[in-house]
């Protein structure tokens, strides 16, 4: 019991600090959209994020997996020299891929019609190193359940960008005469990169330095299949963002698409938080109930499917929330960014997916077929791909948002489907489709009903969110103890 408590608070904070740290990024979005009126500059900042989410993945190489796979290795007894082993083997690399990246900065300036701004590509390739070689000290302080050092030098971090930001975009152009430039945004990235650094210093001396070459290929051959599952999860998320921009024949436009499409996607970044703090609380759950002795299969069963029920019924609450007050929440981005807010209502449908499908994974990860977690994540890029690159040149962004939910939806119905036949869960497939018509028919009718007045629509929006809240009310809290169900 000591050591769940333990799992437990150490979870919390680490998904206190991710999701506050997602939060205080997020605030950053209408400081953007307010000062670059040019969707086409907000479209730089959203194609080279993307870039730097794929080269992230690629820079670590499943080697902060390897690292706690290895330190608890029966074979290696000390988790010293795996700790510095990984640690030089990562820096090396990320060391590596800055240089390169820094000699050749201007002809990929070009490649990607950056050809003004070879300082753009430098700046985030040392950046992405950075946070490559940090990511291994992080992973050593989870090992050694230092949860609240990391969860400072994160929060520290964060906060350093947002004051950066704040100084470079407002503070220094308002108090100088200066122009904001999009590339201040990458300039503050790279300080608090080299900052994170810095305060790692003590986790970068803490052990004796030692290289074992053995041990290297085996962490590899461990750590490099993760590599793929990781790609393919990431592509899945940024593909469409790197896509649109060689997809369309006209780059301006295709920049100014992308930006628009870049600050609309961030309007639905509710549905990723509420996504996120599910995730670090969900796989705690799973594991210690599978544990738990005191009861029977069929109950675990039956929980699981509860958590189903409520997972979908509050994500359509969101969902229903933000499409109802996205008049008063669309002004979170500049009005040169509305026309694209249209895709909102798709692609928090498609996060709801995503939190469905992570769900249902449950029955590979309790039955040690994992495998199927990296199928599902292949066929969901093999769908994204391929819908981009015949939706985009038709339809512009709207493609990437389609690509995206019908990506999600397919990884949610195959995960169902084949999860049934391994590790049958009796899901409430009935109260999860009265949830979801419900909600959608409500919207419907909210958009039916919509008039030129913004109170208005927002007093029609508040109704038919109690409508829904009384149908939840109704059929999971109606006779039940709220007392006891808040401290379960």
């Amino acid at each position: 019991m000591a050591s769940l408590k333990s799992l437990v608070k150490d979870t919390a904070v680490y998904g206190i600090s991710s999701i506050v740290g997602r939060l205080l990024n997020w605030l950053l979005v209408p400081i953007y959209t307010y000062t670059f009126t040019s969707t086409g500059e907000y479209g730089i900042v959203t194609n080279l994020y993307s870039y730097v989410a794929v080269a992230l993945i690629l820079l670590t190489y499943g080697m902060e997996t390897g690292f706690f796979r290895f330190t608890n290795h029966e074979r290696w007894k000390s988790p010293a020299q795996v700790y510095t082993t990984t640690l030089i083997t990562v820096g090396v690399t990320s060391v590596i891929f800055a240089i390169v990246m820094s000699i050749f900065s201007a002809p990929i300036a070009r490649a990607l019609d950056y050809g003004d701004h070879p300082g753009y590509i430098w700046m985030m390739a040392i950046a992405v190193a950075a946070d490559a070689f940090t990511s291994i000290p992080f992973a050593y302080l989870r090992n050694k359940k230092r949860p609240y050092r990391f969860a400072t030098v994160k929060l520290i971090g964060i906060g350093l960008n947002i004051g950066l930001n704040l100084l470079f975009i407002k503070v220094l152009p308002w108090a100088c005469g200066i122009t904001p430039e999009i590339g201040y945004i990458f300039l503050a990235n790279l300080i608090c990169s080299l900052a994170t650094v810095l305060m790692l210093l003590p986790e970068l001396r803490a052990e004796r330095y030692s290289f074992n070459g053995t041990l290297l290929r085996e962490m590899l051959a461990y750590s490099l299949p993760l590599l793929i599952l990781g790609l393919a999860g990431i592509m899945n998320q940024t593909i469409d963002k790197i896509l649109l921009p060689l997809l369309e024949s006209d780059h301006d436009r295709a920049m100014s698409e992308l930006g628009i499409y870049g600050a609309c996607y961030k309007v639905a970044v509710i549905m990723v938080m509420f996504l996120q703090a599910f995730r670090f609380a969900y796989e705690p759950f799973v594991f210690s109930k599978h544990r738990e002795a005191g009861m029977t299969l069929e109950q675990k069963l039956r929980d699981y499917s509860h958590v189903m029920t409520w997972f979908v019924a509050i994500g359509f609450l969101i969902f229903l929330g933000v499409m109802e007050f996205l008049p008063v929440l669309r002004y979170f981005i500049s009005p040169a960014y509305f026309e694209g807010l249209k895709v909102v209502p798709v692609i928090m449908l498609g996060e709801l997916f995503f939190g469905v499908f992570y769900n249902l994974s449950i029955w590979y990860k309790l039955t040690d077929k994992t495998i199927w977690g990296s199928y599902f994540s292949i066929i969901g890029l093999v769908i994204t791909v391929s819908l981009n690159i015949i939706l985009v040149p038709r339809i512009g962004y709207m493609g990437c948002a389609w690509a995206s939910i019908s990506c999600y939806g397919a990884m949610m119905i195959l995960s169902y489907i084949i999860g049934q036949h391994h590790f049958k869960v009796p899901y409430r497939l009935g109260r999860l489709a009265t949830y979801a018509v419900a909600a959608l028919a409500l919207y419907a009718i909210g958009e039916l009903l919509k008039v030129g007045n913004n109170l208005v629509n927002m007093a029609t929006g508040t109704a038919l969110i109690l409508v829904y809240i009384a149908l939840l009310w109704r059929l999971e809290l109606r006779g039940v103890n709220i007392k006891s169900l808040l401290k379960r």
